[in-house]
């Protein structure tokens, strides 16, 4: 038996974790560590993209290894510089689409996680 692991979405991730060391902590890295937030990037990209799958016997790798990025070795074939740039920008715009179309929401859920570490001690009177 096979399974299918798409190769695309692991080159995606990674690419989409590189882009985002580029911006600032709050708000984005921040909100983009949100699990929902996160895969509606993923999602966004795997949209505009061709994909590329694979078939492995079930006896040379588990789904949970691939799962866990024991595939990395697995590339994407090698991309011209502007197929990289193409990818680039499309994580950027997917960011700044998500973050203007659930600003309310990133303000709220970012917020109240800073308000309450950033909140003084009554300890001391």
């Amino acid at each position: 038996m096979k399974t299918v692991v798409n190769l695309t979405q692991q080159s995606i991730v990674r690419e989409i974790e590189s882009v985002l060391d580029t911006y600032p902590y709050h708000p984005y890295q921040e909100a983009f560590a949100i699990p929902d937030l996160r895969q509606e990037l993923i999602t966004f990209v795997l949209n505009r993209i061709p994909s590329f799958y694979s078939a492995m016997s079930d006896g040379h790798i588990s789904l949970a290894e691939a799962e866990e990025g024991s595939l990395a070795y697995y590339k994407l074939p090698r991309k011209p510089l502007e197929q990289q740039l193409h990818l680039q920008n499309l994580i950027h715009q997917g960011i700044c689409l998500i973050v203007q179309e659930k600003s309310d929401w990133i303000s709220h859920r970012v917020c109240e996680t800073v308000q309450l570490a950033g909140e003084p001690s009554h300890w001391f009177g």
